[in-house]
């Protein structure tokens, strides 16, 4: 059985690339080409892709606004993403808004041949750095126990607004005793800032 393929890319070259590649593999057929997702509708209602190769960076609608339209309307046609960065802000909206995969351009050809397959068969394709990325991501919360008891209050102080000096004060211990304790939520959440500990308190903690 052939898979039917869709590739969106604004370079010319890279799309004479994805398509000699995937001539060697005598399952994939390209159905049709883009250089952008101006269309992607009307592509989709043409060719009827099993697979759609989608580059993030385009003109006029770029991959993130035609996945989601794709999705919208065809959301049993499998879109695979892929950027030359790794850009955790565009892999999250990716995933989130139904992309099957997501890949680097510089991965090698057969890892790219690999990842069809996998989202073809309803599988979920990931570059490894990418999926260290996700993983990465919901470390934070699988950590929320980590905390100590006394973490998780001088926590939840600070939270409240309270100076490292006021939750000292609050405890009855000294600023040092404070600091230490901030610096350990610090390492356990993998955070560099009160912000963020303020944050992941409310989104973990609460």
């Amino acid at each position: 059985m052939s898979i039917r393929i869709f590739i969106y890319d604004d370079s010319t070259e890279r799309r004479d690339s994805l398509k000699a590649l995937l001539s060697l593999d005598e399952q994939l057929v390209v159905v049709a080409e883009a250089p952008n997702c101006i269309h992607a509708i009307q592509d989709i209602e043409n060719y009827f892709p099993d697979v759609v190769l989608m580059d993030i960076n385009m003109p006029e609608v770029d991959g993130l606004e035609g996945l989601k339209r794709i999705k919208n309307k065809f959301p049993e046609v499998k879109v695979l993403m892929q950027t030359a960065y790794d850009d955790s802000e565009k892999i999250f909206t990716s995933l989130k808004n139904g992309a099957s995969g997501y890949i680097l351009k510089n991965d090698k050809p057969q890892r790219i041949l690999q990842a069809i397959d996998e989202v073809f068969k309803g599988g979920a394709a990931l570059n490894p750095a990418i999926a260290q990325k996700v993983l990465d991501y919901f470390k934070p919360a699988q950590r929320t126990t980590s905390l100590s008891p006394k973490e998780n209050e001088v926590l939840s102080l600070l939270a409240e607004g309270l100076s490292y000096k006021m939750v000292a004060d609050k405890l009855g211990v000294s600023y040092t005793t404070i600091n230490t304790h901030t610096k350990r939520i610090y390492e356990k959440l993998h955070i560099s800032s009160i912000g963020e500990a303020i944050a992941y308190y409310y989104k973990h903690l609460q």
